[in-house]
């Protein structure tokens, strides 16, 4: 119960921290949507603002300029738009016989279909209901239709309010676009001194995270605009250029539409599609021109997707595709339009944000894509959910990508020494931890043994006694160290957890091993390795001891180092690839 209310009182904070933040987003977004438009365009801008500088231009010359000509180059598409979208409304009359043709096709071929049946059933239904006629009506209401209506029309002069009924939607645009323009403007000019003020109000304790996080987020936001803006613009040419070969009029427009819609992820190049496949099924009777367009869009978000963007992006903007989505729906339910331009921006701020701030960890979390587990922790969590097939994959594309050795060390290895930590604190009760562990046994008994090139066959081999200190979990261990060993030198005789420690002796002198290894997955098992090694050094004096604790913590490493040598045992070794190579040492040493 303490522990529910703990976390309660944690979550409680945020909770209302978000429902804050929301509202103010919501509530004042007159005042933000301006200066999130300035700061997006002078991210946008400030790369060619810098060019202009190099080349002898002053800041503020260089920033007006850039900021005029993206004004103006947004008004001359605004007004040729606007142009193309009234002349196509002029020329509709000339397609409407086309129109009714396709219509005729299509009742003509549905008159046994569905759409005809229910057609059929509503006609019927509609006309059992007039039959019934409108009921009688009272003296009463004869009397009220019969009475005219009276208004009163007061001649007074045209009051203020009702003058910005009219201009207010007007001027409102312009006005929030002219504090845009000199928002801009002001930032370009003064871009250092911002960005000062930035770090001196997060403080100057955080000064390295802080220039970290602007530089990654200027980089990120300006070079990924860039771009987008580039792809778009090709892909909306591309439109242009093929719809005009297909013979579909208006294409600039559609073309501009396209590069426009595109900045919709996945949808906007189908929302775009839409009107110009509209429009084909207008100008011709036959459905080729309609079939062509999609195929031509169908064709250009292909290789744009698959070719252009992977080449162009290059490492991309670091934001889950998935939640790249869920962030333009949020941005354009919040602010409508102007959020479905600056999601992605936006998620990407969140994300570097997430990534340099602490307590905001959990959006670089839930935005963005690296992987939110490690393989080792996918590869447990499969095993857990008795989920034997993806686990067993996981595993050998990891030892097919970066070796068997590096799979055993960076998955298998982390996965026993997490469930045994499960095990001790009770997380994990003692059936799902032998399950667990079995199911790993057997995932690593089904690799083939790793051969190595310079194995020499035939030689005297140095026969070596490899003892699991405790259970099951160290036979796993034992396993996988047996996989790696150089069998062409090593004479391998793998014992169980069934010995005892005090029959450890009598079975080193029964086998006449040149070496013993003992392995010891951690946490824990110390104290029996150290009991082992006693009784070993008591009646083997020379005998070479390697001990093996794959997963040991770096912080551990020197303390139990120590130890191990005050009991004459100098070779630790931490990674299963590193007890393979001491054990090629041995055997070198041996032969």
């Amino acid at each position: 119960m303490a522990v529910e209310h703990s976390n309660i009182n944690r979550a409680l904070p945020v909770l209302v921290g978000a429902a804050l933040v929301l509202g103010f987003l919501y509530w004042a977004k007159v005042i933000v949507i301006p200066v999130a438009l300035a700061i997006l365009f002078t991210f946008l801008l400030a790369p060619p603002a810098h060019y202009l500088e190099r080349r002898g231009f002053s800041r503020v010359v260089s920033s007006v300029l850039m900021t005029t000509l993206a004004l103006a180059l947004a008004i001359a598409a605004g007004f040729a738009v606007t142009r193309q979208v009234g002349s196509l409304l002029d020329s509709y009359p000339r397609y409407e016989p086309n129109v009714t043709a396709k219509i005729e096709q299509l009742r003509a071929r549905g008159r046994t279909g569905l759409l005809d049946k229910v057609q059929s059933v509503a006609e019927r239904i509609s006309t059992q209901l007039d039959r019934r006629g409108p009921a009688p009506m009272t003296r009463a209401e004869r009397e009220a239709a019969r009475a005219q209506p009276v208004r009163i029309v007061h001649d007074e002069p045209v009051r203020m309010s009702q003058l910005w009924a009219v201009a207010g939607p007007l001027i409102e645009p312009l006005a929030t676009l002219g504090l845009v323009m000199v928002l801009v403007i002001f930032m370009l000019i003064h871009r250092e001194d911002l960005r000062d003020r930035v770090i001196s109000l997060v403080g100057v304790d955080q000064l390295a995270d802080t220039t970290r996080a602007l530089e990654d987020a200027g980089q990120r936001v300006s070079r990924y605009l860039l771009m987008q803006l580039a792809v778009n613009a090709g892909f909306g040419v591309a439109v242009a250029i093929g719809l005009w070969l297909i013979g579909v009029p208006y294409a600039l427009l559609w073309g501009f539409f396209a590069a426009v819609l595109r900045y919709i992820p996945y949808l906007g190049s189908w929302i775009s599609a839409f009107l110009p496949v509209a429009l084909s099924l207008l100008i011709a009777r036959e459905w080729t021109t309609a079939l062509l367009v999609v195929a031509l869009f169908g064709a250009l978000e292909l290789v744009t997707n698959m070719v252009i963007e992977p080449w162009v992006y290059g490492r991309g903007m670091g934001v889950s595709q998935a939640a790249l989505l869920i962030a333009v729906a949020f941005w354009t339910w919040l602010w409508g339009p102007v959020g479905l331009v600056l999601a992605s921006p936006l998620t990407v701020c969140l994300v570097v944000l997430g990534r340099y701030v602490p307590f905001l960890k959990f959006l670089d979390t839930l935005l963005g894509d690296t992987p939110p587990l490690a393989p080792a922790h996918r590869y447990y969590q499969r095993l857990l959910a008795q989920d034997d097939t993806e686990a067993a994959d996981l595993l050998d594309d990891y030892a097919a990508l970066d070796g068997l050795d590096r799979a055993y060390d960076e998955i298998v290895v982390p996965m026993l020494g997490h469930a045994r930590e499960d095990l001790r604190h009770g997380r994990l009760d003692p059936a799902d931890h032998a399950r667990v562990v079995d199911e790993a046994h057997a995932m690593v008994d089904a690799h083939r043994r790793l051969i190595r090139p310079d194995a020499l066959v035939g030689a005297d081999r140095t026969r070596v006694l490899a003892i699991p200190v405790r259970d099951a979990v160290d036979e796993v261990a034992l396993t996988m160290l047996g996989k790696l060993v150089d069998m062409g030198r090593i004479d391998w005789a793998p014992a169980t957890s069934a010995v005892l420690a005090s029959d450890v002796v009598e079975q080193v002198r029964a086998a006449g091993v040149d070496a013993v290894v003992l392995v010891s997955v951690p946490p824990g098992g110390l104290a029996q390795v150290r009991y082992v090694i006693k009784r070993l050094r008591t009646a083997f004096d020379d005998l070479p001891v390697l001990v093996v604790r794959p997963g040991l913590q770096s912080g551990a490493q020197m303390r139990q180092r120590r130890e191990l040598a005050e009991l004459g045992v100098s070779r630790l070794a931490t990674t299963l690839s590193a007890a393979a190579s001491e054990l090629r040492k041995i055997a070198s040493l041996a032969g």
